[in-house]
């Protein structure tokens, strides 16, 4: 990284969208998702860091965008189409959806990571984007930063090092 990139840091439910040279991250991804949309052409990244897969889990009736699968897929391809990406040139990488605790029940409610991941695919297919790579499941907390320059994803995870996707 050299002194002119900034790392645009994405928190817990939240997404935004970066430009290259500047990179973007994302921390403590458990049974969180982080997926990452880019525009390859343009060197325009998106983040988002998924918690829930679907809106209708909310409580109230003001929701966080960026909390749901649902929501934060089409908030994330809007912003990055009015930043002028091509929807059909938008492709994805995503990594999380752990499952970071053993239930005995065989109850889905509890596996919210492997849904978490269902929920971000069905988004992606529904918007066309193509899922290029995925470093998904497991029971370790990842840490995931995009550069929209080289479209590598790099996830660090938890007692298993540094790779990138």
């Amino acid at each position: 990284m050299n002194s002119s990139q900034t790392v645009v840091k994405v928190g817990i439910a939240d997404l935004n969208i970066v430009r290259s040279p500047n990179t973007i991250r994302t921390s403590g991804l458990g049974s969180c998702v982080g997926v990452v949309i880019y525009d390859e052409r343009i060197r325009l990244a998106g983040l988002a860091h998924v918690m829930l897969p679907d809106s209708n889990l909310a409580k109230g009736k003001e929701i966080n965008k960026a909390k749901f699968a649902d929501t934060a897929i089409p908030e994330l391809v809007e912003r990055m189409k009015r930043e002028g990406a091509g929807a059909f040139r938008l492709k994805a990488k995503m990594a999380g959806g752990a499952q970071m605790f053993h239930f005995n029940s065989q109850n889905d409610l509890m596996r919210i990571g492997p849904r978490n991941v269902d929920a971000v695919k069905q988004q992606l297919k529904a918007f066309n984007i193509q899922l290029l790579s995925e470093d998904v499941g497991g029971n370790r907390g990842r840490t995931i930063e995009f550069d929209p320059q080289t479209t590598m994803l790099e996830i660090r995870t938890v007692n298993k090092g540094v790779h990138s996707i």
